[in-house]
C-alpha cells in the first residue's frame, strides 16, 4: 500500500516511519511505500535526514526494510496512486503559531493554537488550503481514505469531509493518551479496557472506563492518591473531577481554569518565549543543524523531541502545580499508533474500535448528522462508523454546542469571504469574554497575516 504524507517535513513525521519500520517485516504489512510532500524544502531534508538514519539502525538489526520512502516535488504527484493519505499540514508554519499565540495574549485572552482566538486564526487561515487539498485528493486519489491530523482537527476534518464525505477520518492522540493513563493509575492493561468518550476534538470527557464487565471509573475517582497518579489528576485535582464525575481531556484545563491558564501564558510571554516561540527556536535549531550534519540527524531530532514533549502545556502544569510529565508521556506512541492503527483497520479490513473525528450522523445526541465529533467508531475497510453514545451531560452539551457554533462560523467566514461571520466566531467564543476584543482580534489577525485579507476581502 503506498501512503502519501502531506507535510513531509513535519516534526512527527518520524514517528510515523518508526512505526511503520516496526511492522515493515510482517508480511501482511499496512504500508510498503511511503511518498513525501512539503512546501518547505529545508524541512523536507532534515526529516528524510532522520528517516535514513532510522532506516539505517532497522537495517543493522533487521536487514534491509521492505519499506521505500522517496519525496516529490508537487501536491498532484505524491497523491496519485495514494492508497492512504496522512494529512499534516500546517499553514503559516511555525512563525504563524506563534503570531496566533502573540495577537490573542495582546488582547488579553489565552493564545493557545487550537483553542480560542489562536485556534480561530489558525482555522481561518487553514481551511482555505485543507479544501485544496481535499480538492486534489478527490482528482488524483479519489479511493484514497485521508487521515488528517491537520489542526485544529476537528474544524479541518469537518471542511475537508464537505469534499471528501466519509473516507476523511481525523485522528488526535489526546484521548488515548488519557485512557492510557487512567487506565494505568487503576493497573489495568489499557489494550484490554474500552473507553466511553465524547465530545469534540481537543473538548471531550472520559465517561467510563469499562475492564472485566464493569466500569471501573468510580472506582478511579473515588481513589485520590490514583488519580492524582497522572497528568490530568494532577491538572484538575481531585476534587474537581469527582465533582464532574468525569475525566476531561487536558485542553479543558483552558476551559475550567481560563483565569489560571491565561495568566500563566501572560506570565510566560513577559518574561520569555510563549510555547510557540520556544517550539519554533527548538526546530529552527534541529532542521538547522540537521542540514549541516545529517549523520547526527536522529539523535539531534529525538533531543528536540524530547524537549518539545518535556515542555508540552508547561503553562497549564504551572498554573495547576501539576509538576513534570511522567516519564511514560514523554516516549511517543500517541499519534502515531492511533493513525497506524486507523490505516491497519482501513486497509485490512480487520474491525477495530477506536476514538476519532468524524461526521456524527445520529450517534451523539443533541448535534446534527454532519458534525464532526470525537467518539468511539468502528472503523474497518468500510471506513469510521460512530458507535451510539450516551448524551453528553447539560454543561457539557452546552460547551460543545458554543464551541461548535464557533466552528460553524468559521467555515462560513471561509466559504463566503464575510469578515461577519469571522467576528461572530471570536466574539461567542467561551474563552472570548466581549464583542469589543474580538474586534481587536480580528483587526489583529488581519493586520498580522496579510493574505488573511484575501480569504475574508468582505465585510
Amino acid at each position: 500500500m503506498r501512503l502519501a504524507i502531506l507535510g513531509g517535513g513535519g516534526f512527527r513525521v518520524p514517528l510515523v516511519h518508526r512505526a511503520l519500520l516496526a511492522e515493515s517485516a510482517r508480511s501482511d504489512a499496512v504500508v510498503s511505500e511511503v511518498v513525501l510532500f512539503d512546501t518547505d524544502e529545508q524541512r523536507m531534508r532534515g526529516i528524510r535526514a532522520v528517516l535514513e538514519r532510522q532506516r539505517d539502525a532497522y537495517r543493522t538489526s533487521h536487514g534491509e526494510p521492505p519499506l521505500t520512502v522517496r519525496a516529490e516535488d508537487t501536491l498532484a504527484a505524491a497523491l496519485q496512486g495514494a492508497d492512504t493519505v496522512f494529512s499534516a499540514i500546517r499553514v503559516g508554519a511555525m512563525p504563524g503559531r506563534v503570531t496566533d499565540e502573540r495577537v490573542a495574549l495582546s488582547a488579553g485572552v489565552i493564545g493557545q493554537e487550537t483553542v480560542g482566538a489562536g485556534g480561530i486564526s489558525y482555522g481561518l487561515r487553514t481551511l482555505p488550503v485543507a479544501h485544496r487539498v481535499a480538492r486534489a485528493i478527490a482528482e488524483h486519489a479519489p479511493n484514497a481514505w485521508v487521515v488528517n491530523f491537520t489542526n485544529p482537527a476537528g474544524l479541518v476534518t469537518e471542511a475537508m469531509s464537505s469534499v471528501l464525505g466519509d473516507r476523511v477520518i481525523g485522528i488526535c492522540d489526546s484521548p488515548v493518551g488519557l485512557t492510557r493513563r487512567a487506565a494505568r493509575a487503576l493497573d489495568l492493561d489499557p489494550a484490554g479496557v474500552r473507553a466511553d468518550y465524547a465530545g469534540l476534538n481537543h473538548l471531550g470527557w472520559l465517561r467510563g472506563l469499562w475492564s472485566g464487565g464493569r466500569d471501573r471509573l468510580p472506582d478511579l475517582l473515588a481513589d485520590s492518591d490514583a488519580l492524582t497518579s497522572f497528568e490530568e489528576g494532577r491538572l484538575f485535582g481531585a476534587e474537581w473531577l469527582r465533582t464532574l464525575g468525569v475525566l476531561p481531556n487536558e485542553y479543558l484545563h483552558y476551559y475550567y481554569m481560563a483565569r489560571e491558564a491565561a495568566a500563566a501564558a501572560a506570565d510566560s510571554a513577559r518574561e520569555g518565549p510563549t510555547r510557540g516561540e520556544e517550539l519554533a527556536e527548538q526546530q529552527r535549531g534541529f532542521y538547522r543543524e540537521a542540514a549541516a550534519r545529517p549523520g547526527e540527524a536522529f539523535e539531534l531530532w529525538d533531543r528536540a523531541r524530547l524537549e518539545r514533549e518535556q515542555g508540552y502545556m508547561a503553562d497549564n502544569r504551572r498554573a495547576s502545580g501539576a509538576g513534570e510529565r511522567a516519564e511514560a508521556d514523554l516516549e511517543g506512541g500517541g499519534y502515531e499508533e492511533v493513525a497506524l492503527a486507523v490505516m491497519r483497520a482501513l486497509t485490512r479490513d480487520e474491525p477495530t474500535r477506536l476514538i476519532v473525528d468524524v461526521r456524527n450522523r445520529g450517534a451523539l445526541p443533541g448535534l446534527d448528522d454532519d458534525a464532526v465529533v470525537e467518539v468511539p467508531c468502528l472503523v474497518d475497510a468500510g471506513g469510521a462508523q460512530p458507535l451510539s453514545a450516551a448524551p453528553l451531560s447539560g454543561h457539557q452539551l452546552a460547551l460543545v454546542l458554543a464551541v461548535k457554533s464557533v466552528e460553524r462560523d468559521v467555515m462560513e467566514a471561509v466559504r463566503t469571504g464575510s469578515r461577519t461571520p469571522a467576528l461572530r466566531a471570536f466574539a461567542a467564543h467561551p474563552l472570548v469574554d466581549s464583542v469589543t476584543t474580538a474586534r481587536t482580534l480580528l483587526q489583529g489577525y488581519l493586520e498580522a497575516f496579510p493574505d488573511l485579507g484575501d480569504v475574508l476581502p468582505r465585510p
